[in-house]
């Protein structure tokens, strides 16, 4: 079951709708009208235009390049595709350093991109940002656990949370995101029992992409579940294309896992 029928577009409220019924939430990341078209139509709650394109689509070695044009330019396209899924964009790597630039660029992401929510990658900053955009109207995710935008500082791509220190820390953090005004969390590469405290917490949908099944929702990478990226895909991501044949089957069978609970399993997830 999605959050909506093919008619009607999927809302902040039906996310929360679907948390408190115990419904899973499906999400995969797209760049185009196409892919975005072909996942609309899979049942997909929401759709991801994320800064992982800086990699998949552009060759580079990290998501660091990104500019929040080429985010808008991308948003564009999927918005073109896409009837009932909501649609989130990423405020790529520093471009919400201060509150002028955050609240510029969110606004230039809906009013230019055409997007539904935004997305920020957690830091020390980011309380104060998420207040501002909530004052403003402008719906927000923010991302905890790894955050890839900083890869220069953890030196590599790294499970976050194992550390009681930095688990309590965690915890503190998402909860002090939701009084901010955040309307979801994500989670990357994180424990599972981590993202189930948080999400048993939370009164807001957490979505996991590496963080175990005990959270509402789960987004991958498209090009990692399709295997069409040459990079190396992530231990938490599983290849769709192998079982389904077709690009359609693959990505339908990714929503009917996360919905009936089938993905991800142990194999895909961190202790």
């Amino acid at each position: 079951m999605s959050a909506q029928n093919d008619s009607k577009k999927v809302t902040l409220r039906d996310l929360n709708a679907l948390k408190n019924s115990g419904t899973k939430i499906a999400s995969l990341t797209a760049y185009d009208a196409g892919f975005a078209a072909m996942l609309d139509k899979s049942g997909m709650d929401f759709i991801l235009v994320g800064d992982s394109l800086g990699m998949v689509v552009q060759g580079r070695e990290t998501t660091i390049p990104v500019t929040i044009d080429e985010i808008i330019y991308h948003t564009q396209m999927v918005v073109r595709g896409t009837e009932r899924a909501m649609v989130m964009a990423d405020l790529p790597f520093m471009s919400y350093s201060c509150a002028k630039d955050c609240l510029n660029n969110a606004a230039r992401l809906m009013k230019e991109g055409g997007a539904e929510i935004v997305k920020l990658e957690w830091g020390a900053l980011e309380i104060s940002m998420v207040s501002r955009l909530t004052e403003c109207g402008i719906p927000v995710c923010a991302h905890l656990g790894l955050t890839p935008q900083a890869i220069y500082k953890y030196g590599a791509y790294r499970v976050q949370g194992r550390e009681e220190k930095t688990a309590k820390q965690m915890i503190d953090d998402a909860r002090a995101l939701e009084e901010a005004g955040a309307d979801m969390l994500l989670l990357e590469c994180v424990p599972t029992n981590l993202a189930a405290k948080i999400t048993k917490n939370a009164g807001v949908p957490v979505i996991g992409i590496g963080a175990g099944p005990k959270v509402d929702g789960q987004i991958l990478v498209l090009y990692d579940i399709l295997d069409i990226w040459p990079g190396k895909r992530t231990r938490f991501s599983k290849n769709y294309m192998a079982e389904g044949g077709t690009i359609q089957k693959a990505v339908e069978s990714f929503v009917t896992d996360v919905k009936m609970c089938r993905f991800p399993t142990a194999e895909y997830s961190f202790e």
